[in-house]
């Protein structure tokens, strides 16, 4: 009897057999910066299905680091969810906007946080049922504090927590932004040596 694979295949790599092919898209509402569509499919075997979800331009986050190795964090309240949240710096990208310039970008203006040195480390896919919304994650070190310039109409409260505290919240259900626990993530296996980042030196 044969078990399941050991590692998937890699993305698109033999997966014709579910692969869901357009037939028809139907655009529903144009918000501000979201679409929302409905969209006719083939299935694999050949039926029709529809497939509702929103249209997202795609965002960063940032896990900044203090020189003493706490991690830069934000308080904001999320209107979905009806909580504040505690979340590390992110947000969208806007149209014709690289994912560093908006990680820098975002950073000073939510935090007055200015890195100097950044490092990719990878994206992360937050909601693949209902949206195409990616999120790029960035970390951020040497950091000078300047003056945060918030968006019209934002309010979020900045603070400093170590990996400790996060961990302790995480597990305590106090902090449950999913891109937030990822760059948990992401910076715990950094910092154990298994997950190496590649450093750039971006003043300004």
């Amino acid at each position: 009897m044969s078990g399941a694979p050991s590692q998937p295949p890699e993305p698109n790599d033999g997966d014709r057999h579910l692969r869901e092919t357009l037939v028809e898209a139907e655009l529903l509402e144009q918000g501000k910066f979201l679409q929302w569509r409905r969209d006719r499919v083939q299935l694999p075997d050949g039926r029709e299905a529809t497939r509702e979800y929103v249209v997202h331009p795609g965002a960063v986050m940032v896990v900044p680091i203090l020189p003493d190795g706490r991690l830069v964090m934000e308080r904001q309240f999320r209107y979905p969810v009806g909580m504040t949240m505690i979340e590390f710096p992110a947000g969208k990208l806007d149209a014709g906007e690289g994912s560093l310039a908006c990680a820098k970008r975002e950073l000073l203006e939510e935090t007055g946080y200015v890195g100097r040195l950044w490092a990719r480390a990878g994206v992360m896919h937050p909601v693949i049922g209902y949206a195409t919304e990616f999120i790029e994650i960035w970390f951020a070190q040497d950091l000078t504090l300047t003056e945060r310039h918030l968006d019209d109409g934002e309010f979020l409260d900045v603070f400093a927590a170590t990996q400790d505290d996060l961990e302790a919240w995480m597990q305590q259900g106090k902090l449950t932004d999913a891109k937030t626990i990822v760059g948990m993530m992401w910076l715990r296996q950094w910092r154990a040596g298994a997950w190496p980042l590649d450093w750039q030196d971006v003043p300004g």
